[in-house]
């Protein structure tokens, strides 16, 4: 099922059909991205905030919610969400992105204190930089100057693999993990580092807004 999850008011019949053709919702991952290269705030428009935040954050939130009140009525789960490296250290080129994955890690520790009674763990993956689709943008000649710079600090040399991120969410997603709760795991072989004062790691000078590649996904079965 696609469900465009800046539609709030899709989400909770979206969330019925599930649950009434697949059974009941036992892990909940919260993967759906986008982001905006505008190069700071001097430059950022409130109209691409605002998509940023409704999808990298709000959407978050608002399936948390929905997810966690079945969750709470079967005595488990698991919801894993997506941050970011930027989670921790800010940016100069893409602030909605950094400011909204910051609040997924603390949005993550509330959920995990408020849910852990109920014995649903609630955790976070905070990736480095990973070849997807959203990041494809960077990879080409117009931001190579960034391109170049991720490369320098990330010790391995070259970009991540989703199946390289995988590994943690079955971690996360399994009865392996039940003692386990608020805590975001930092998937990265770079080494953190604010972005140097006024670059906006743009080539061409402009800049870009990544699309979204992923929505968010349930599991229709209960923690393995």
């Amino acid at each position: 099922m696609q469900v465009d999850l800046t539609n709030r008011a899709a989400l909770q019949p979206a969330w019925q059909r599930i649950e009434q053709e697949l059974g009941q919702v036992g892990i909940l991952v919260n993967n759906a991205g986008n982001a905006c290269l505008s190069g700071g705030v001097l430059n950022e428009t409130a109209v691409d905030w605002d998509n940023v935040i409704a999808t990298q954050l709000n959407a978050v939130f608002l399936l948390s919610k929905i997810a966690a009140a079945s969750m709470v009525t079967h005595k488990r789960g698991k919801i894993i969400n997506l941050g970011s490296m930027y989670s921790y250290f800010g940016s100069g080129f893409v602030p909605s992105y950094s400011a909204a994955k910051g609040a997924i890690i603390q949005l993550t520790m509330s959920m995990a204190i408020e849910l852990a009674p109920h014995n649903i763990q609630v955790n976070a993956i905070a990736p480095g930089w990973i070849e997807t689709d959203m990041t494809a943008m960077l990879r080409t000649p117009n931001f190579k100057a960034m391109h170049d710079e991720i490369m320098t600090r990330t010790p391995a040399g070259r970009w991540g693999k989703t199946a390289e991120i995988a590994g943690t969410a079955i971690y996360l997603a399994s009865r392996a993990s039940q003692f386990v709760t608020a805590k975001p795991f930092r998937s990265t072989a770079a080494t953190p580092s604010a972005d140097p004062p006024g670059k906006t790691h743009d080539g061409s000078g402009g800049r870009g807004c990544c699309p979204d590649v992923a929505s968010g996904t349930a599991k229709n079965r209960s923690p393995a």
